[in-house]
């Protein structure tokens, strides 16, 4: 390809390109004379990189393109416009595309929890790694408890909550390696086995189940919901379907990392139950019916509201212009 002769032969039509991308309001007619104009520039950027490669006149023709493009499809809609969209449909559909997986982290939790209980109330030499008796029977009977009251109810909701976010924020945002996910769920797992253990050893289970009863079922169930969708994205890249696995990744990765944010949110809800209601002398079935109920609230907006806007269509990825193109293509 002359190059030269080639620009000079469209110079009028890229010029008028740069023309109508520029100017501030335009009419009916122009705007279909720029989306002609827009797919014939698309069709010439593509010929001149195909021949040539990179070259000043095909940089200037992708810059009108793009200014181009912009006048013909918009800009991204208002922060606050998008929230009911969001929490309406985009974050419940990629809480309800996890549902099963979330159960499955779950039942791959709960096992592991009574495993570490059960062998460390048989052994007493495993009991004996967190220190002598008198120091385990102080944590059994007044480190647990006094846990719950030492700080005010703002302070204390801060920190467990701060923590548990951190944790489930690591599950999914390093969930793409695949082992970090069981990793830090084995963790959790073994530390509550064990502190079920040192209180079971003193005759202070029913104390262990009735104070972690109100908030843990929300906040497990939380940190289930951060696992499987770290899990997620991690099969996206080894098992992408007929998709590449880069486009794979960051379709899985943008829609299910909203769930953080859901995550962020329902972790809070755990950590007010925790801080404010735990602490409080009321009768325990009151206390534990309190996160029951908060749990529910999650199950049917996963189950419900994000089966429903599934099956209008919702995946929780954002919008094709709001994600940028998949492919690159001209013509």
């Amino acid at each position: 390809m002359d190059l030269d002769a080639y620009s000079a032969a469209h110079r009028e039509e890229w010029d008028r390109l740069a023309q109508l991308s520029s100017k501030r309001q335009i009419t009916g007619a122009e705007s279909d004379e720029l989306i002609d104009r827009y797919q014939s520039g698309a069709s010439q950027l593509s010929a001149i990189k195909s021949t040539v490669g990179t070259t000043a006149q095909g940089e200037r023709l992708s810059l009108w393109l793009s200014r181009s493009r912009l006048r013909f499809t918009g800009t991204s809609a208002n922060v606050l416009s998008q929230l009911p969209r969001f929490f309406g449909a985009q974050l419940p559909a990629a809480m309800y595309r996890i549902r099963w997986l979330t159960l499955a982290i779950a039942l791959a939790t709960v096992i592991p929890t009574l495993i570490f209980g059960w062998w460390a109330s048989e052994h007493p030499a495993v009991l004996a790694n967190f220190g002598d008796a008198d120091f385990r029977k102080h944590i059994a009977e007044h480190d647990f408890v006094d846990y719950y009251s030492n700080y005010s109810g703002t302070s204390f909701t801060s920190e467990v909550w701060t923590h548990n976010a951190f944790l489930s924020a690591m599950c999914i945002a390093l969930g793409i390696i695949g082992l970090a996910v069981p990793y830090l769920l084995l963790t959790n797992a073994q530390n509550i086995g064990y502190m079920g253990a040192i209180m079971g050893e003193y005759h202070h289970l029913d104390i262990f189940f009735l104070y972690i009863a109100p908030h843990g079922q929300l906040e497990l169930y939380s940190v289930f919901m951060a696992g499987a969708a770290g899990m997620r994205i991690f099969w996206a890249w080894i098992a992408p379907g007929p998709r590449t696995r880069v486009a794979a990744l960051a379709e899985e990765g943008r829609a299910l990392f909203t769930i953080a944010v859901g995550v962020t949110i329902t972790l809070f809800m755990s950590g007010m139950i925790e801080g404010f209601v735990t602490r409080q002398p009321w009768p325990w079935p009151i206390k534990i019916g309190i996160g029951t109920v908060a749990l529910t609230i999650v199950l049917v907006y996963q189950w419900v509201i994000g089966g429903r806007a599934a099956r209008a269509g919702e995946t929780g990825d954002l919008e094709e212009f709001e994600a940028g193109a998949r492919q690159l293509a001209a013509g």
